[in-house]
């Protein structure tokens, strides 16, 4: 889709939701679970919706806490339960619900101080640390986690997301199973919830110091010495979310040369600057969500960014400007294995198949193995845990990788250490990941890629998500033969909800968001620009036929 003439601008005060409005929305609208629309329904990263579209209302967290309860009951997890929020509009009020379940359930809750908002990653760090980076549980039993976000999405819409006591997302198992109790409970108008007064659930709830635990281990999976001894400024922007609070503390804790160029916290998002389709996004791995960042980019030897929750990057270089993601994980990845000594000899390199080629020659150069994996992080759970993979990386700009010492750090992905990773390269090589990406290009070649999205509904994005290769019918793309076919993902073989079509130098992937009401085509061409316009256009023709064709 072309872009809106308003992608990049600043905020209007028009294009601004309204808090009062969407928190009445949230109390007031009663879903109808007869309305697949108005259902829980746990995508790539837990449940999300909006007030103002009976998607994410009170009774759907009232619900799915319940259920989440009633499933941890069942799985043994009897320790403390960690749960974070960001700063969208509905996680605060989504927070109490969720408490007012989990206290009247006689679940251990764990709560950061006066409603302060909380990383995803620094969530999984938590359940990790109290279970013993992966082991049998600290005092009282298991840990787990649940997180109050939508991640970047737009400033209306919440999520609820799940994470057991392994620390990661939860897998299609648990996740499903939680689904389907929690829309019974909608069905039977929430009988069978356990529900106390708010006021009764905080006094229950035991307040935890998360921003401590969590800046204090830093250094042992970032050099923050080598960051500090080479004196690189380093500008932040956490595009009002979870990381505000957490970036100061790094800064002074650490004794880093840190800016936060933007500390407002704001749940209309109006700092912001339009994403590509004209609506708000904290999404830093958009130039137009990016742009107020990317102004300052010569005023730092790097510039950081997260989204609301934390969990993604985004990485501003003097030279290169914002680097799409693909570049930067494979520059990270390069790195990494190559200044982890403390690394398991074996750790493999874990990529999303809609990542790009260029991670594949890298993992190829370093000798190490490949894990290509469908779209979602909870596929690095595993790996992450026991040391198996290294790295773990979405092309949207979620990452997370090993301690320096081989251990466990994150099951979920963390944009914060993949922030400071970028510091710690410009430190070490004295040249900042935008040059030792084009670096790379020099060995491996230089690829075109680039992601479209289109609208589409959900009866087309169940159609894609079931669309086989044979379906697709392509035998060549954009001039050349068609070498690989998918529908499942050649790392674990799990089903990629979508297909991916290669050919020697070029691929295309097809899926539906898990989280919007679109659907993406990526891809990829080490053939340069004009050929990727190529691919591009025969993928978007062979899709649009197959979505025709029903």
């Amino acid at each position: 889709m072309p872009n809106s003439p308003r992608a990049g601008q600043p905020a209007a005060p028009d294009e601004l939701i309204d808090p009062r409005a969407l928190l009445a929305a949230y109390h007031d609208v009663r879903p109808d679970p007869a309305d697949p629309a108005q259902r829980v329904a746990f995508g790539t990263s837990g449940h999300r919706g909006s007030a103002l579209r009976a998607s994410f209302n009170e009774d759907h967290i009232l619900a799915t806490t319940q259920a989440i309860c009633e499933h941890r009951a069942a799985a043994g997890v009897s320790g403390p339960l960690f749960i974070g929020v960001d700063t969208h509009a509905l996680s605060a009020p989504a927070l109490a619900s969720a408490l007012e379940v989990l206290v009247a359930n006689g679940v251990d809750v764990r709560v950061a101080p006066a409603g302060e908002a909380t990383p995803t990653p620094v969530i999984s760090h938590a359940i990790l640390a109290h279970n013993g980076h992966g082991g049998a549980g600290g005092p009282g039993g298991l840990a787990d986690g649940i997180v109050v976000t939508p991640s970047h999405n737009p400033p209306a819409d919440g999520g609820f997301k799940y994470n057991p006591s392994h620390g990661g997302p939860a897998d299609t198992a648990a996740t499903s199973a939680i689904q389907n109790r929690a829309n019974a409970l909608l069905e039977a108008g929430l009988t069978g919830v356990a529900r106390i007064p708010h006021t009764q659930a905080l006094a229950a709830a035991t307040v935890h110091d998360f921003v401590s635990a969590y800046v204090a281990d830093l250094p042992n999976v970032v050099d923050l010495d080598a960051i500090r001894s080479a004196g690189v400024r380093i500008g932040v922007d956490p595009l009002g979310g979870a990381s505000v609070l957490y970036w100061q503390e790094i800064a002074e804790r650490h004794k880093l040369d840190i800016e936060v160029v933007n500390t407002a916290v704001d749940p209309t998002f109006g700092f912001m600057t339009l994403d590509w389709d004209g609506r708000i996004r904290m999404d830093p791995s958009s130039p137009f969500a990016m742009a107020s960042l990317l102004r300052l980019a010569g005023s730092f030897d790097v510039a950081l960014a997260n989204d609301a929750d934390a969990d993604r990057h985004g990485i501003v270089t003097p030279g290169a400007g914002l680097l799409n993601p693909n570049h930067y994980l494979s520059t990270a990845i390069s790195y990494l294995f190559a200044h982890r000594p403390g690394w398991p000899a074996g750790a493999a390199v874990g990529k999303t198949l809609v990542s790009s080629g260029m991670i594949d020659r890298v993992a190829a150069d370093l000798g190490r193995g490949l894990v290509e994996v469908p779209v979602g992080f909870k596929w690095f759970v595993d790996g992450l845990l026991d040391g198996s993979l290294g790295f773990g990386g979405e092309e949207s700009a979620g990452a997370s990788f090993l301690r320096r010492d081989g251990r466990v750090w994150t099951t979920d992905k963390d944009g914060i250490i993949a922030c400071l990773l970028a510091a710690e390269m410009t430190a070490t090589t004295g040249r900042d990941p935008g040059v030792l990406y084009t670096e790379l290009t020099g060995r491996f070649g230089s690829p075109a890629y680039r992601r479209v999205d289109a609208p589409a509904t959900p009866a087309q994005k169940k159609i894609l998500s079931a669309l086989t290769p044979e379906a697709l019918g392509a035998t060549t793309l954009a001039g050349g033969a068609v070498t690989a076919a998918l529908s499942a993902a050649p790392g674990n073989g799990a089903p990629i909800g979508g297909v991916k079509v290669a050919t020697a130098d070029a691929w295309f992937a097809a899926r539906p968001s898990g989280t919007e009401d679109v659907y993406k085509i990526y891809a990829e061409s080490f053939a340069g620009r004009d050929h990727l316009a190529s691919v591009l256009a025969e993928a978007q023709v062979l899709v649009d036929a197959a979505l025709a064709r029903g």
